[in-house]
């Protein structure tokens, strides 16, 4: 029995008058627009643009809900409290809830990152893991995420294919690592992607992760060594475009 609940994930709460302008001015995508049922995958970057968090933002009435990786939660609720200074909110776990995950849940929101990865909601936990399945899927799509796969402070959130995969607002205002993300965009300087390749192809000095249980590996390649036929279509569609440009 695998289930729907992702025990890979955590929920953190942000609460509080400020909650929503305190992350606006914090995180990649517009949060002051965020609506009930309508997820955003969003970052928390470095001053030079480079990521260090990931996750998906839901609206429940003027709180925002972060499903967060599991593991780097309590990372991302200091660093948080880092910027709060004397804004009024409030950063605690949500433990009554968890992240669930089918491919066949049609009244379930979709990822907001590719429709192909799946619906994604927010309920209690159940019984059962389907982290594995999930993360099969999503690197079958070529799709990243969390510390291991992107890197902290090691790749520019455009070169995680963030722009492609609804990551990142060009017109929110100010943000961390907004000037350097805006900058490559508006130059059309994207010329590194991360991607997949098999292990046996390795490179080391490339590498990101190494995933032995999938035969692959994640790294960070020039767009010009890239072969076209060997990308997920939405990522080879993208990168045509740019070229186009």
């Amino acid at each position: 029995m695998t289930g729907t609940t992702l025990r890979d994930r955590a929920i953190l709460r942000i609460s509080g008058e400020d909650a929503r302008s305190f992350l606006q001015g914090l995180l990649t995508r517009d949060v002051l627009g965020l609506k009930e049922g309508e997820p955003r995958w969003t970052g928390l970057l470095t001053p030079q643009g480079k990521a260090l968090f990931d996750f998906i933002l839901w609206a429940d009435g003027d709180d925002v809900l972060i499903d967060c990786e599991g593991s780097q939660a309590d990372a991302l609720a200091k660093r948080l409290t880092l910027y709060r200074l004397r804004r009024k909110v409030t950063i605690a776990r949500e433990e009554g809830l968890a992240v669930h995950w089918s491919l066949d849940a049609a009244d379930r929101p979709l990822d907001p990152r590719l429709p192909a990865l799946g619906h994604r909601w927010l309920a209690a936990p159940e019984e059962g893991d389907a982290s594995p399945a999930f993360r099969a899927q999503r690197l079958s799509l070529g799709v990243f995420e969390g510390a291991a796969e992107l890197g902290q402070d090691q790749t520019l959130w455009l070169e995680t294919n963030a722009e492609d995969l609804r990551g990142v607002d060009y017109d929110k205002g100010c943000y961390v690592g907004q000037e350097n993300t805006a900058r490559m965009h508006y130059r059309n300087k994207v010329n590194r992607r991360l991607v997949t390749v098999p292990l046996v192809q390795a490179d080391e000095k490339r590498q990101r992760a190494a995933l032995p249980d999938l035969g692959l590996s994640i790294e960070l390649r020039r767009v010009e060594d890239l072969d076209p036929a060997a990308l997920p279509g939405w990522l080879a569609a993208a990168i045509a475009e740019q070229a186009a440009e």
